[in-house]
């Protein structure tokens, strides 16, 4: 069962506001086994489960990997066939520089770009890419962390300095290299505010 934005865009509004609140409750869960597990808490079943969250009853296929072709507007991901695989060098590349990047939000900005570039569900993949990216805020940070509207939050309200970053991202790959900065920052800016409140 699903709900079509063009059959009743209210309706699915709702839905997916309701969803969006069931992941964040989600999220703090993952937060919180998070703190306990370390890193190896970071896993693809992760993934999963906050792509289910925030995309039921609007989307098929929630909380599993696309096995088809998807375009986002300038970008064409990488074909389905790879996205298991890419997902697996993704959440090693986490885990394996976890102890050594110790910024609060180098990390956090590497999933944001690296999930929205992959591209791997068929819907809710910034939702899930956000929520990937604050979990990893939390787990550097070594708490949930306070205030009234977090970063993804934060990212919702203000897009444009959020696609520029990841176009910026975008580009610096394409020339053969790896370059997350400007997300970087822009991360930081969000969460300064939030901490503020």
């Amino acid at each position: 069962m699903s709900v079509r934005e063009a059959d009743d865009p209210e309706l699915f509004a709702r839905i997916q506001e309701q969803n969006l609140l069931r992941q964040y409750d989600l999220l703090a869960n993952c937060v919180e086994i998070g703190l306990k597990k370390g890193i190896e808490a970071f896993d693809k079943y992760t993934l999963w489960s906050l792509n289910a969250a925030a995309v039921a009853n609007i989307a098929q296929f929630g909380g599993r990997f696309r096995e088809q072709p998807i375009y986002v507007g300038n970008h064409t991901p990488p074909h389905f066939k790879d996205v298991p695989h890419l997902v697996d060098q993704f959440i090693s590349v986490i885990h394996e520089i976890w102890m050594i990047e110790t910024h609060p939000t180098v990390l956090p900005a590497y999933a944001l770009w690296r999930l929205n570039w992959i591209h791997p569900f068929i819907e809710g993949n910034g939702r899930t890419a956000r929520a990937a990216c604050y979990l990893l805020m939390c787990l550097r940070q070594g708490t949930l962390l306070p205030g009234k509207k977090i970063v993804p939050e934060r990212i919702r309200e203000n897009r444009q300095p959020y696609y520029e970053a990841l176009q910026a991202a975008d580009r610096h790959w394409a020339n053969g290299d790896f370059n997350v900065e400007d997300l970087a920052k822009y991360l930081e800016t969000l969460l300064t505010a939030q901490l503020r409140e």
